[in-house]
């Protein structure tokens, strides 16, 4: 507990640890590091990842190269461990478990090189460690000599089926090999245009805080249209007296630099602030911004406009019902009618490869989940004569069908079975959609079952 460490030691110094401000420090070092190759990459909480590929031959050869970054990092104050391999995973794990400053050759047997780092080089989670320790896997070799091929990486594969790195050894040991690529993200610097405002005096009162917001979005709107550019997210910044900052995020639908606009959405965002003894700073910072043109109108018309636009609309619904709650569909290629859709941000565009598919006639309701149901029929693979769904029994006067509907084999397992789907109507009228999931003797399970996910007009 901090009040023991600070009974054995009295001078112990103690700061709040601050992840945001951590990782914005990264970024910036990601940025910098870039003087050593084309591209650096973030690796947290407290790494970066460079591509000095056909880079070191500038510096003098790989070794100076390492000499001169650790050279600026201690003018930096700041104490760093090194290393260059071929794969990131390798660097990675020569930086944190292997001699500092090592460079590892691009023809080198990886394997073999890191054969006696800990099995914890392989960036696997605390847990996943203690499995294998327990199984008696302690370093990489004893990995790489019996789960590189073969039944004990079958065997190794069962226990760990999860696709997720950081929990599956084998994968953390292929990309550590080279075997499997690892995608990495660049850290790319972008300027996010950000307005401030230092009070004279510290505001309690509400109405002083919305002439703020209102000033400053002002001002974000002159920054923003300077740069040609539109808000798509806006986060402001509070700093109390007592030295608590209060953020508060905003998304919009489309790209604005509509300073009223902003500030009324702000408005609704700042009802449970508590000003505590008072608001000395406040600070408004737009995180993403997407290109938008200067308008071209006439001054009198624009003056004339009345109404709401339909971003503006979806903007207010959102900051009222909550950032998922404004949604609309559009159609997905896929032929398995619950994927034949997919929910996205009202405004984005509709992908083009979208709604291509020639689809049979789909009725007009669907199930939020196909329903079990129990059919009689007169031969396992012919025609349903009645059904029992929801308690009651439907006799089935007319079919259509079947339409029948393959599994998508590039995303569903070997054992999943096709669909028959039938339009049906019942002695009352009513018209339904069922489908058979399975064929009898198709190998891939016992008797069909039946289900309704329908209901035609």
């Amino acid at each position: 507990m901090l009040a023991d460490a600070r009974a054995v030691c009295p001078r112990l110094k103690v700061a709040p640890s601050d992840a945001a401000g951590d990782r914005a420090f990264l970024e910036k070092l990601a940025a910098w590091a870039r003087r050593w190759g084309p591209w650096s990459a973030l690796d947290e909480p407290d790494g970066l990842v460079v591509d000095v590929t056909a880079v070191a031959h500038l510096f003098g050869g790989e070794r100076r190269l390492l000499a001169d970054v650790a050279a600026r990092f201690a003018a930096r104050g700041l104490t760093v461990r090194t290393a260059i391999a071929p794969t990131a995973g390798a660097a990675w794990a020569l930086a944190h478990y292997g001699r500092p400053g090592s460079i590892l050759p691009p023809d080198a047997d990886i394997a073999a090189a890191l054969a006696d780092l800990p099995v914890g080089a392989l960036r696997l989670h605390d847990d996943v460690l203690v499995v294998l320790r327990r199984l008696g896997l302690k370093r990489i070799g004893d990995m790489t000599g019996r789960f590189v091929e073969g039944s004990g990486r079958d065997a190794l594969r069962r226990r760990f089926r999860r696709k997720t790195p950081g929990i599956n050894p084998l994968l953390r040991l292929d990309q550590l090999t080279g075997r499997l690529p690892e995608p990495l993200l660049p850290v790319v610097p972008s300027l996010m245009p950000l307005v401030q405002r230092r009070l004279m005096e510290p505001i309690r009162h509400r109405d002083l805080l919305d002439q703020v917001i209102a000033d400053l979005a002002a001002d974000m709107a002159r920054t923003l249209e300077g740069l040609g550019l539109g808000a798509r997210r806006l986060e402001v910044g509070l700093w109390r007296v007592d030295g608590e900052v209060i953020v508060r995020a905003l998304e919009l639908a489309a790209a604005t630099r509509d300073a009223p606009h902003i500030a009324r959405l702000f408005a609704a965002k700042l009802d449970d602030v508590d000003a505590g003894f008072g608001i000395e700073t406040v600070r408004l910072r737009a995180s993403w911004a997407e290109p938008l043109a200067v308008p071209q109108a006439d001054i009198e018309a624009r003056a004339q406009v009345q109404g709401t636009s339909l971003a503006t609309c979806i903007d207010r619904l959102t900051v009222r019902l909550g950032p998922d709650a404004v949604r609309r569909p559009v159609l997905y290629a896929s032929h398995i009618p619950e994927r034949a859709q997919r929910w996205q941000r009202p405004l984005d565009p509709e992908p083009v490869s979208q709604g291509q598919l020639a689809f049979h006639a789909r009725p007009l309701k669907l199930l939020d989940r196909a329903e079990r149901i129990t059919v009689i029929y007169l031969m396992p693979d012919g025609y349903p004569k009645s059904f029992r769904w929801r308690g009651r029994v439907h006799d089935v006067m007319r079919v259509e069908g079947p339409e029948r509907i393959a599994p998508e084999w590039w995303r569903e397992k070997g054992s999943t079975r096709l669909r028959d789907y039938y339009r049906i109507e019942d002695g009352e009228g009513r018209r339904y959609w069922i489908y058979r999931l399975g064929m009898l003797g198709d190998g891939r399970g016992g008797e069909p079952d039946w289900y309704l996910q329908g209901l035609c007009a």
